[in-house]
């Protein structure tokens, strides 16, 4: 039952091309068309720049590493544009029953727990989804580079590549995954379209704030329990730093991995159970 209620969430999410357009491939887009439009302007302020000396020897020396911007596009998947588009898709799916009154047509047709839990496990194919064209993306964005600037063009990739792009990855899902698990709470408890897509945002937005100067006015160290308890997003990029470290870096502190995860946790299963929760509880007899 919860394999069907999954497949019927696709099924209606795949009819609105609209949302999978702004959460999946908006951004993807700009990137590649925004990098090509970059590439040329630099390529222009450089000749401008240098002029007539020797304008192809520069270019004939750099070198474009395909696979280890693979790993450095795998590193941002998660950025803050993502995680806001995405929040287009995560409230077409969590909020559009409220919005257009349809939840009392199909909570008769499975379990509350896998109404909720299909809809989620759609939003997750989305993200996958999201990724996997956004890394496409970031592999146009530099072999446009290259081709425009002349650069050489190979593809190194290694095991040690191949881990830190699997564990960026890991990381770039599960934060896309939690920051929409506030949307579910939100759209869960205000039944509106709007404070679903608006809510996570604004919290957000609180969160750097506090992460940037507000951590210096408390007096909180960033790997403090208290910080990363409260700033999921200080909590990844934390966990990403532990796995784009360099040889001979210093160590991580003790028991900032410990942390990290526990605030990623937390921020993913207690909206994600609030929500079951107070569905569990509403009247959808006008819904």
């Amino acid at each position: 039952m919860l394999a069907d209620s999954v497949l019927s969430e696709l099924y209606r999410l795949s009819r609105n091309r609209m949302a999978v357009f702004w959460s999946a491939l908006f951004v993807p887009l700009l990137f590649v068309v925004g990098g090509m439009a970059f590439h040329l302007i630099s390529k222009s302020k450089t000749a401008e720049m240098s002029g007539d000396l020797a304008p192809g020897v520069a270019a004939s020396i750099a070198v474009t590493n395909l696979g280890h911007d693979l790993v450095q596009g795998a590193g941002i998947v998660a950025n803050g544009a993502v995680l806001v588009f995405m929040l287009i898709g995560a409230a077409t799916l969590y909020a559009g029953d409220y919005r257009w009154e349809t939840w009392r047509l199909i909570s008769a047709r499975n379990s509350r727990l896998n109404l909720i839990l299909g809809k989620v496990g759609a939003f997750k194919v989305l993200t996958l989804a999201a990724m996997v064209v956004f890394l496409i993306a970031g592999l146009v964005f530099s072999t446009s580079g290259a081709l425009i600037n002349g650069h050489s063009i190979t593809f190194s990739f290694d095991g040690g590549d191949a881990a830190d792009l699997g564990l960026l990855l890991l990381l770039g899902y599960i934060r896309i995954i939690q920051y929409a698990m506030v949307a579910l709470l939100t759209a869960v408890l205000t039944r509106s379209l709007l404070a679903t897509l608006f809510v996570p945002v604004v919290l957000g937005f609180g969160q750097t704030l506090l992460g940037g100067p507000g951590l210096a006015i408390l007096q909180w160290e960033p790997t403090a329990w208290q910080s990363q308890l409260l700033l999921p997003g200080l909590a990844f990029d934390a966990l990403k730093a532990m796995v784009t470290v360099g040889v001979g870096a210093p160590p991580a502190p003790d028991g900032l991995m410990l942390k990290a995860i526990v605030s990623l946790a937390l921020w993913t299963i207690v909206p994600l159970a609030g929500a079951v929760a107070w569905f569990n509880r509403q009247d959808l007899s006008k819904e």
